[in-house]
């Protein structure tokens, strides 16, 4: 059997490993257009730093070394741009000319390709991408070479991550971002602790603003930004994201959708004997059933294993690819943010109905030195609990509690069977109520009715309900919303009266920190037959819900902030 794979990397190769594993005697040929065939992409943002000095380091396997170990035949520089199906031959542009050769199996994994918008003097040179070796090779010779001011296009992960390189290179650093925030995946209470840490590093966040177009000059370009701001730039990163390069194979038959390959839950596309994966095809959202790309290294490794399995055959062919997750982390300065299944806008975008709880755990025992609180946001399914995505953001411990949960959603457990994870505790690594623990708690109260919540996004439009905040008196002289009535959870028995008086009928919204205090006090309120919600993770999430505008929405003695 001869089988064909085109592109390496992450699916590539994880499809040619596995498929030598399985059968020592297949004829097994990658074709990869570009110079290196086995490398780390999540890596080349820390050798633009120099955290990983050595360009090298990022190279996994070379041709001779995957010969050696698997007996894989590695082409580099073939850029393959035909498929006939009826035949069941490639064309293939190599260094000596046009080649053909016939398969028995072909897997396509050729990756997706930088977005390169219409943007008048994109093509300066000084503009460059991050997606090879090479990319990161070229931009740390500009570093190294003198550049002093950097524009980066994009603040989604690869942009986030090199904005930080950048910085840590010694450079001033500005990114340009339209979507109203960095890492627009991310929601927006936690978007405001990474713009936080973006300019506690130094870098000069833009967004919510497009960039209009680039000046190329002799000695330094501008970057010309559509609210008028213009920014001198010795280099450019273009991070604006990344479309499927599948035109070959759209152009043979391979079905597609919006660019990207349909492929079904064994990698199979709509060709016979062509198989699929990785950034370039489309996936099944696992939560939201919305089909769309997933440029994520693990899936596709993963998926390029299951492929290897389908094409020959056994067993072990039972197993499917499963719909993605989308589970994600990046470090950005000394925050860490990771999330996993649907956020917001996703889940409205299918319709489908939610409640979001927000706690802020310590990552350990709080009596242990260096206790720092785990920003933990989750939606749920109100009705039976089911977890529909979560994300976090903190100095330490954000990756385990995603990963956890992560692994819970792909187990089928349900936000109240968190209560029952028998996750490790020792002070100076968790709390013997882990944060996850503590939101399978949070879950079960909403999903059972004994809790109700309001939300940040509504503490602008209080009017019709009295604002009940139980913190100390001065925790609520440090900023509280216009009118509310301040008396500490510990009093609120004895003052009941005075809540009903203030209340005068109407709802009543229960506020502290954190939502710890304000659930003790809703459970008093409700006791006593008021209409009460608590605000879902307290005065903390509100504050990063409003981020530099909270000071319009708090007040200090009666004066706005």
């Amino acid at each position: 059997m001869r089988i064909i794979v085109v592109g390496g990397v992450a699916a590539g190769m994880s499809a040619a490993a596995r498929a030598r594993r399985l059968d020592e005697s297949a004829e097994i040929i990658v074709l990869e257009r570009g110079s290196e065939v086995s490398f780390a992409n999540c890596g080349l943002p820390y050798h633009l730093s120099g955290e990983i000095a050595e360009a090298d380091d990022l190279l996994l396997h070379t041709p001779d070394s995957l010969r050696a170990a698997l007996d894989l035949d590695v082409r580099l520089h073939h850029d393959v741009t035909g498929i006939d199906p009826e035949t069941k031959t490639i064309t293939a542009a190599a260094p000596d000319g046009m080649v053909e050769m016939t398969y028995d199996a072909l897997v396509l994994t050729p990756g997706a390709a930088a977005l390169r918008p219409p943007l008048p003097g994109l093509d300066s040179a000084r503009v460059r991408t991050l997606r090879t070796v090479g990319d990161a090779v070229a931009l740390r010779e500009q570093v190294t070479s003198g550049a002093r001011r950097a524009v980066v296009l994009g603040a989604g992960f690869i942009g986030v991550e090199a904005a930080e390189a950048l910085r840590e290179a010694g450079l001033s650093v500005d990114v340009v971002e339209l979507a109203p925030h960095a890492l627009p995946p991310l929601e927006r209470e936690l978007a405001s602790l990474v713009h936080d840490e973006l300019t506690a590093l130094g870098v000069t966040m833009h967004a919510g603003v497009a960039a209009e177009s680039i000046d190329s000059g002799s000695e330094v370009d501008h970057v010309h930004l559509a609210d008028g701001t213009v920014i001198a730039a010795d280099l450019v990163v273009l991070s604006v994201g990344v479309h499927p390069d599948t035109a070959f194979a759209a152009e043979a038959g391979v079905e597609t959708l919006r660019g990207a390959m349909i492929v079904d839950d064994r990698g199979r596309t709509s060709l016979p004997d062509v198989w699929a994966a990785g950034d370039a095809t489309v996936s099944v959202d696992a939560v939201t059933g919305a089909a769309r790309p997933v440029a994520l290294a693990g899936p596709a490794n993963r998926a390029g294993r299951l492929i290897a399995d389908d094409i020959l055959g056994g067993d072990i062919t039972a197993r499917r690819v499963p719909p993605a997750l989308g589970t994600a982390i990046v470090r950005v300065g000394a925050l860490t943010v990771a999330m996993t299944g649907a956020n917001r806008r996703s889940l409205d975008d299918a319709g489908i109905v939610y409640e979001t709880v927000h706690l802020h755990p310590n990552q350990h025992a709080g009596y242990f030195p260096g206790a720092a609180p785990v920003h933990l946001l989750a939606h749920i399914d109100p009705t039976d609990g089911r977890i529909l995505g979560a994300q976090a953001a903190g100095v330490e411990g954000v990756d385990k509690r995603i990963d956890v949960i992560a692994t819970a959603m792909r187990g089928g457990l349900h936000a109240p069977d968190l209560i029952d994870l028998d996750l490790s505790y020792s002070p100076p690594y968790g709390s013997a109520k882990d944060a996850v623990n503590m939101l399978g708690m949070v879950a079960e109260n909403l999903v059972n009715g004994r809790l109700r919540l309001w939300h940040a996004a509504d503490a602008t439009d209080g009017a019709d309900a009295l604002v009940l905040d139980v913190r100390s008196p001065a925790e609520f002289a440090t900023g509280h919303l216009p009118g509310a009535l301040n008396i500490p959870h510990t009093e609120l028995r004895e003052r009941i009266d005075e809540v009903r008086e203030a209340a005068a009928g109407r709802p009543v919204r229960v506020l502290c920190a954190a939502g710890v205090r304000s659930n003790i006090a809703h459970r008093v309120l409700v006791a006593h037959g008021f209409d009460s919600t608590s605000l879902s993770g307290g005065t903390r999430t509100l504050r990063q819900w409003f981020g530099a505008d909270v000071d319009r929405v708090l007040v200090t003695e009666g004066v706005l902030a």
